[in-house]
């Protein structure tokens, strides 16, 4: 359904031609030919990692930078294998680990939604902090009215790690759609094909008027969001940060 960046030569090509500064990889590594192609593009290859085995996995295929996405991230759990175990790492615990063990640069991702967190990251060695859902909120943001509604709601305060949406570990917001999951007894199919008929049945559910099937993305961090344009929210947690340092 969808195709796969290791598979598709021509968004290979793309890539190469475009020779965008940053790559970010997700759900495991490229192949060699891949990342190697990259590399000679100039390009600096980014790979999440949600435990020590992945992130050593990924220093020895040669990419650059490992983000280390911890168990409260919001979004698809990076995790290479979703059938394996998983020891669900936070992020701080995951970041200091990988900075210790590895001897590339460490992005600390989870949780992070101001300048107290992102300077305790670099506390603990990260060489930067992503953050994600601290911008949902952001009038920037492609969130639709449901979304940013869930977002400030009792919900941000009990986010969920479901299968139901995509056929992956994500974690989102609690909604019709998570609730629905619950209640399944069937194996959920795997990913995309879940996560193909999930949009096509939120894109039924908002054609009727209602919200809740939408993949509402959101890390355990959610109910610390502060909705003001991003340029604002950016300055706004590097003041605090440098406050948190002094």
């Amino acid at each position: 359904i969808y195709t796969s960046f290791d598979d598709d030569d021509d968004m290979l090509a793309m890539l190469v031609d475009e020779a965008p500064p940053v790559v970010s990889f997700h759900f495991g590594i490229p192949k060699p030919g891949r990342i190697t192609a990259l590399k000679r593009a100039g390009c600096v290859l980014f790979a999440s990692a949600t435990s020590l085995a992945e992130a050593r996995a990924i220093v020895a295929a040669g990419i650059d930078v490992v983000v280390a996405q911890g168990w409260e991230a919001g979004g698809h759990r990076g995790m290479f294998d979703p059938a394996a175990a998983d020891d669900r790492l936070g992020t701080l615990a995951l970041t200091r680990l990988l900075v210790r063990e590895t001897d590339v640069p460490v992005v600390a991702a989870g949780g992070i939604m101001d300048g107290a967190g992102i300077r305790a990251v670099l506390a603990l060695g990260a060489a930067a902090a992503q953050l994600g859902t601290a911008f949902i909120a952001c009038p920037e943001s492609s969130a639709d009215a449901a979304y940013r509604a869930a977002l400030a709601g009792e919900g941000a305060n009990h986010t969920v790690m479901t299968l139901a949406i995509s056929g992956r570990p994500a974690r989102c917001l609690p909604n019709l759609f998570t609730r629905w999951g619950e209640t399944v007894s069937a194996a959920t199919p795997d990913y995309p094909i879940a996560y193909d008929a999930g949009k096509a049945l939120n894109a039924a559910a908002k054609a009727a008027g209602e919200g809740g099937f939408g993949a509402q993305w959101a890390g355990q961090g959610a109910p610390l969001h502060r909705a003001m344009p991003a340029a604002a929210l950016i300055e706004l947690m590097w003041r605090e940060a440098v406050q948190a340092g002094a």
